[in-house]
């Protein structure tokens, strides 16, 4: 039998969707199980969303242009101008999601063997696009007793080598709900000039900032108009993950031309949903403004709920919609996949994401879980509730942790 790659070995299974059977079966079981595994929003897309993939006005469904439908790249620059991100039509390119714009703008920047440094806990999908593009991944540990944030720029220092290509950041942050401020920002922009780097940023949940404050986009920032790379989509903004269409932006125009001919590879992003993208632009600002008044309330019943539990340490949540907590288990894959196969309060449970996944460091997280508070308020009380029941019970729980006096 023919042997697979390495590469295919080397591929991490998602910590987010691997107990999906666990979950499958208790469900035949006839649990109820509340998904807070997965960033998978419950709030509604966008009407004009639908209107548009309702009534697409078409005979036939073509490919698109590589780089995108023209109308929705014209349409997506004015939006980021009104944002105050001034950018021309050549820096932004349409994607099959964020994801393969981060694909995108690693193979275009990086060499097998280079390596780029993420702050870890990072979105664990990163790793997987870091071996596709056989580029090592260099974490940085934030810990969670300093509620994950970014470490100083000593510390970048310190890792940099030959080898270094990139810094990725995703802010605010999947999997912590941190917000980097303008200082570190900035910070971290005098790192990539002085070492000629690149600086990836991941920012689909601009929309999610709960500070009250202003933080720039990477494409904001003074001296990075050919070491800035954007990454956005229409997933978390609009609650259309299953659209799969985002962007990729830069204003270094020959690697923009690069990420072209990997877009060629693949013919186009999916037409109609791009047209669905296009009208969603058109949302009006109220949209926005009442999802993320959504979102702090239940930010604000998750934090509370979590803080009164013996044992659990939840640092300040400013922005998305996670939080990565410590619990006081022996281990966070072996509680989650209990909480599937053994434990049920009021017929009910509720599935969480292994927070060592979410780390490249071997064993770091180990007893850490990230939950994506993506149900309203009353299903996530109901939630809490079972998760409360689950640590009173839990055969390997473990001492109680100190839990910190700051509140949000």
């Amino acid at each position: 039998m023919p042997e697979l790659s390495a590469r295919a070995h080397e591929m991490p299974a998602s910590p987010i969707r691997k107990l999906m059977p666990y979950a499958d079966a208790a469900k035949k079981r006839g649990v109820r199980i509340y998904h807070l595994n997965i960033g998978q929003p419950d709030v509604e897309t966008p009407i004009e969303f639908w209107n548009a993939v309702r009534d697409p006005a078409l005979k036939v469904l073509e490919y698109s242009h590589s780089a995108g439908i023209e109308s929705l790249r014209r349409k997506a620059v004015e939006n980021y101008r009104q944002l105050g991100i001034e950018l021309e039509l050549g820096d932004l390119m349409v994607t099959t999601a964020g994801s393969e714009a981060l694909i995108f703008a690693m193979l275009c920047c990086m060499n097998p063997g280079d390596e780029v440094i993420v702050p870890e806990p990072f979105y664990a999908n990163y790793n997987g696009f870091a071996i596709q593009a056989g580029v090592k991944v260099v974490p940085l540990t934030t810990r969670i007793e300093d509620g994950f944030a970014l470490p100083p720029a000593e510390e970048f220092r310190k890792v940099i080598t030959p080898r270094t290509r990139a810094i990725v950041i995703c802010n605010p942050n999947n999997p912590t709900g941190t917000v980097y401020s303008r200082a570190q920002l900035e910070a971290l922009r005098d790192i990539v000039l002085e070492h000629d780097l690149y600086l990836f940023a991941d920012e689909v949940y601009r929309e999610f900032n709960y500070t009250g404050e202003h933080v720039p986009s990477v494409m904001q920032l003074d001296g990075l108009e050919r070491h800035a790379v954007m990454v956005d989509s229409v997933s978390k903004k609009f609650s259309a993950c299953g659209a799969r269409v985002g962007f990729l932006i830069s204003r270094n125009q020959e690697l923009m031309a690069a990420a072209l001919k990997f877009a060629q590879a693949r013919l186009s992003a999916p037409t109609l949903e791009q047209i669905g993208a296009e009208s969603a632009l058109d949302a009006p600002r109220a949209y926005f403004d009442g999802v993320r008044e959504e979102y702090m309330a239940r930010r604000d019943l998750l934090v509370k709920e979590l803080r009164s539990m013996d044992g659990v340490l939840c640092p300040d949540v400013d922005g998305a919609f996670y939080a990565t907590v410590r619990l006081p288990i022996d281990d966070g894959d072996r509680f989650s996949q209990w909480l599937l196969e053994s434990f049920e309060h009021d017929g009910e449970t509720v599935m969480l994401a292994p927070a060592a996944g979410f780390y490249a460091t071997p064993g770091a997280g180990r007893d850490e879980v990230r939950i994506a508070y993506v149900l309203g308020c009353e299903k996530l009380a109901k939630a809490m509730a079972c998760l409360r029941a689950a640590l009173s019970t839990y055969p390997g729980r473990t001492c109680e942790q100190r839990v910190p006096a700051a509140a949000n």
